[in-house]
């Protein structure tokens, strides 16, 4: 690998405290970041190299130390430096540009840099031409790449503003768009599962898959986060960015290679393939919910609407379901239903994959009925893994039949080290490999199918907002979505092999 200087601007935040700076030691402690590297943090707080070192790494909690050798925490320490600089001040980015001058002699980095925006949205705007302003932008010198977090845009207008903006300093593959979701093992593993192996291919399209779901639950409420998440939403939070890019894993073409690029314009593809969702159309495919106050064992929790930071009469939706259609030759005429949702009874995310029967039952006369339509269950969190769902006679006299499952568990692997998703993701740039990371035309692609739901919402009075008690599994209306009996949602469970009719949740 390269030599490298990863810059945090907003270092002193949350985000850094709790997921980056753990990565980063996690991977030096794994022996996989460059040789010669170092961390700048940037921020407005007071900090000297030193008194950084301590607050950053010795004194975080979140950074796990324990089974770490003396000469690893030593050697770490070394690499993080710091400088303090008003972020909305141009002239002050030259004070970041002589530091990574001292810092490029010092570790003979030769110039390569990532900068990584742990800052407020707003800060995405102004941070890239400031840094272009001082040439730290220019290629020519050294590799430059730059990272920002989610929201890419509140809309498909911002979003398209966004991506022109930064795309006036630095080159489309030179922004790295993270996402958290895409960095889990199981997510990642979808397209292996899909495309490595025989025996699934050529059964995934509409011949023989007969819907697809995707759940993404939440057993915990907005807590304290109310004020934010009030201006945000499920449709923005979750499935306009993280959703559809699982979808999209799920349902691309077979790219040409394993290369980002490839994999990258397949995603764009199939995004530009959605049907729209009119505004007209969106209380037919969307429904959308509020948690209520609820006693949940004993516990009396809040409703949306009694949560810090929550306008008294706010319309926000906790929960969302969306049913739709991917118009190519692979999907036509295979429903999608995708739903997330705050006050849940778990915390989960799975995909289930649901095949068509057979054509012709002849096992139907039985006491026992059993589900003809095998699934197969992909399991993102917890308990990662995946089970397959089919039929086998019961022994003794006549076809009894029993739904029977065959499953694999990630914990089986349990010698193998897996790195949480912002440690694989930070050394996927750290390594320039851009195939987990989102493409400008694909954010754009996502917000454009968004957009008509956001604007029914906002302009018609009469769509509805539902409410359900925090602790099950969103509105009943959302089961209008499946228009075939029996059909409806797939309710998982805390563990992957468990019947859910018997699981506690």
């Amino acid at each position: 690998m390269e030599p490298l200087v990863f810059v945090i601007f907003g270092a002193s935040g949350d985000l850094a405290k709790r997921k980056l700076l753990p990565s980063l030691f996690q991977a030096h402690k794994a022996g996989n970041l460059p040789q010669n590297f170092a961390i700048l943090g940037v921020s407005r707080t007071s900090f000297s190299d030193e008194s950084f070192r301590a607050k950053a790494f010795t004194d975080n909690l979140h950074i796990k130390k324990e089974d770490a050798s003396q000469e690893q925490i030593r050697s770490f320490a070394r690499m993080l430096y710091y400088q303090a600089i008003d972020t909305s001040k141009k002239e002050d980015y030259v004070k970041v540009k002589d530091k990574l001058s001292k810092l490029d002699e010092l570790h003979q980095t030769k110039c390569n840099y990532i900068f990584y925006l742990s800052t407020p949205p707003w800060l995405y705007e102004i941070i890239p031409p400031y840094l272009a302003h001082f040439g730290l932008n220019d290629r020519t010198t050294g590799s430059k790449r730059l990272v920002i977090e989610k929201p890419f845009g509140y809309d498909l207008t911002s979003a398209k503003d966004l991506n022109g903006k930064l795309q006036q300093h630095f080159e489309e593959d030179q922004i790295f768009r993270i996402d958290h979701y895409l960095g889990k093992e199981t997510v990642q593993n979808l397209l292996v599962t899909r495309f490595a192996n025989g025996i699934f291919e050529p059964l995934w399209n509409r011949n023989f898959i007969d819907h697809i779901e995707i759940t993404a639950a939440e057993s915990i409420g907005v807590g304290n986060r109310g004020g934010y998440y009030d201006h945000s939403g499920a449709l923005r939070d979750m499935f306009q960015n993280h959703l559809l890019m699982v979808m999209a894993q799920i349902a691309m073409e077979p790219p040409t290679s394993g290369n980002a690029k490839s994999i990258r314009a397949e995603t764009v593809k199939l995004f530009e393939s959605i049907r729209p969702i009119t505004e007209e159309e969106v209380s037919k495919y969307v429904v959308r919910g509020q948690y209520l106050a609820s006693t949940i064992n004993g516990e009396l929790l809040k409703g949306y609407r009694e949560e810090e930071g929550v306008p008294e009469h706010s319309k926000t939706e906790t929960y969302l379901a969306v049913k739709f259609f991917i118009d190519n030759w692979r999907w036509a005429g295979v429903p999608f239903y995708v739903r997330t949702g705050k006050r849940l009874p778990t915390k989960v995310t799975e995909i289930t994959v649901s095949f068509k029967a057979p054509p012709h039952t002849l096992f139907r006369n039985q006491k026992e009925i059993f589900q003809s339509q095998n699934k197969m269950i992909i399991r993102i969190q917890p308990d990662e893994g995946l089970l397959l769902n089919f039929g086998m006679k019961v022994p003794g006299d006549g076809f009894r039949v029993k739904n029977v499952n065959m499953d694999f568990h990630y914990s089986d692997l349990a010698n193998q080290y897996i790195p949480d998703a912002y440690e694989r993701l930070i050394l996927d740039c750290i390594k320039g490999d851009a195939t987990l990371y989102a493409r400008g035309e694909s954010v754009e692609a996502a917000w454009a199918f968004v957009d008509p739901i956001l604007n029914a919402w906002k302009n018609d009075p009469e769509q509805k907002l539902f409410g359900y008690p925090a602790g099950t599994w969103g509105p009943d209306n959302s089961d209008m979505l499946f228009d075939t009996w029996p059909f409806s949602w797939h309710d998982p469970c805390p563990a992957l092999t468990k019947e859910h009719n018997f699981c506690e949740l």
